[in-house]
Parts: structure tokens; C-alpha cells; sequence
């Protein structure tokens, strides 16, 4: 029989009662950064996916559908989420070396004597690969910059959240909610590169 308090719990949720919200976000906030954190190994990216995993489980609680506890619904999607992030993160990563050179000409004329890779003798994969760091770099410079500038700091030269606020004179909040959207555009931009290919850690040149 299933526990009638969490029955109630779901029951305001889908009356998106924000009230329920901050109950579900007492409840459970600690067991999703815990279980985040166990996958990314680090605590900004965790708080970020708890964040993310309450919005989801707030906005989506009708696909909840009770065959199993509730707590068991939001693990799968903290689980989802943080593999998501993390491949995500990867990627970024991976393509560093080659997109700040390329970001910091953003908004200047090409450079005399640039002249685009010849895949002509990489293997498939490479050539994806390589596709990839020039889909990345343009995803990145077609963001708006308010988006740009957090993306930059944080995923490209690693800066923490407090540096990269402090460097853009912004609050804390402020700068991961532009962080978080500007994530989010480059997800939907690198979709079709993202499913299906390996990223290794030899993807650095």
C-alpha cells in the first residue's frame, strides 16, 4: 500500500501547489545531490542537477503514474539528468583546446591565411570528431552573449561560479540561470552530434 502523505504530495504537485515544491525539494534534495554527485564528482554541477530534477519532477508529475514510490521515479530522473550533464560536460571539454582560439574571433574577420582542416585522410569518426569542435564553436559564437560570456567562463576556462560571477558582475543565481540556459541552447544545437558518437579523451588535440 503506498504511503498516504506521499499520495498527497502527488496529488498538490499536480495542482502545482508550490507549496508541495518546497516539500519535495525538503524531502529530497539531499538524496539527488548525493546520488548526482556520485556520478560528476563535483558540487556545483550536483546542486545544478538537483535544481533541474525538482523542476522536472514539478512539471511532469501527471507522467508519474504510481507503479512504483515516487522516490524511485525521481532517482531514474536524477540518474538521467546527471548522465545527461555529464556527457555533456565531457564534450565541452574535449573540444577546449581547439574553440577558445576559434570564440576569440567571434566578432572579427577571419584571419588571414585560416584555412579550414583537410578530413580528407581521417577516419570516420575523426572527421565527426572534428565536425563536432566546428559545430561546438558555432554554436557557442551564435549564442546570445548574455548566454556566451557564463558558458565560457565556466565550462571553456573552467572558472568556478564566484570567479566567473565576479568577472561579469553578476549575482551568483543570476549567472547559473544564464549558465543553465545557455547549456540548454547548445544541447538543442549539438543534438544531432551529440546521440550516437564516442567521445573519448584523445577527442583533444
Amino acid at each position: 500500500m503506498r504511503d498516504q502523505n506521499e499520495v498527497n504530495l502527488v496529488g498538490r504537485l499536480r495542482l502545482r501547489d508550490e507549496n508541495a515544491l518546497a516539500e519535495l525539494a525538503s524531502l529530497y534534495s539531499m538524496k539527488i545531490f548525493q546520488l548526482a554527485f556520485r556520478y560528476l564528482r563535483n558540487h556545483e554541477d550536483a546542486e545544478e542537477v538537483v535544481q533541474d530534477v525538482l523542476l522536472k519532477v514539478f512539471r511532469k508529475i501527471d507522467a508519474f503514474r504510481g507503479d512504483s514510490a515516487l522516490s524511485s521515479w525521481i532517482y531514474r530522473i536524477t540518474f538521467n539528468t546527471a548522465m545527461s550533464r555529464l556527457r555533456r560536460t565531457r564534450m565541452m571539454r574535449q573540444a577546449e583546446a581547439t574553440d577558445v582560439e576559434i570564440i576569440s574571433t567571434a566578432n572579427e574577420d577571419v584571419p588571414h591565411g585560416f584555412d579550414p582542416a583537410d578530413w580528407s585522410n581521417l577516419a570516420d569518426e575523426s572527421m565527426l570528431k572534428a565536425q563536432l569542435r566546428e559545430r561546438f564553436a558555432e554554436a557557442i559564437i551564435e549564442l546570445p552573449p548574455i548566454y556566451r560570456e557564463p558558458v565560457i567562463l565556466r565550462d571553456l576556462k573552467g572558472l568556478s561560479t564566484g570567479e566567473a560571477s565576479t568577472r561579469l558582475r553578476v549575482k551568483d543565481q543570476t549567472l547559473k540561470s544564464r549558465l543553465h540556459r545557455g547549456r540548454l541552447l547548445l544541447r538543442g544545437q549539438l543534438s544531432d552530434f551529440a546521440d550516437g558518437l564516442s567521445l573519448r579523451p584523445t577527442f583533444a588535440s
